[in-house]
């Protein structure tokens, strides 16, 4: 079983999605929040279980859809590192996985 790893931005993202929800509706953002724990605990059992985002075909990158969430990790043969969560309406960006290439637009 791989371990999984939070990390810190992910985690603060995390945070702020909910805050977000919270202000309409704070059992929504509880129960948000216990389900992406929930899908990306399962990871430890299953990492490969998570698809390959669409936007990066050839990525070492996976994700799981928990709506209104997408959730990015990759793996290595002990562990998951949760990296980012992103809103699904939101464009995912390459520079926001880490390789460094950022665009100037927003």
């Amino acid at each position: 079983m791989a371990e999984v790893i939070w990390t810190e931005p992910a985690l603060q993202q995390l945070e702020a999605i909910a805050e977000y929800v919270a202000l309409d509706n704070p059992a929504a953002a509880s129960h948000l929040v216990q389900t992406i724990f929930g899908k990306t605990d399962r990871l430890s059992a299953f990492p490969q279980s998570g698809r390959i985002p669409p936007e990066l075909p050839n990525s070492v990158y996976r994700e799981v859809v928990v709506p209104p969430c997408r959730i990015f990790y990759r793996e290595d043969e002990e562990r998951v590192f949760i990296l980012y969560i992103m809103r699904e309406e939101r464009q995912l960006r390459a520079y926001m996985l880490g390789n460094g290439q950022q665009s100037d637009s927003t």
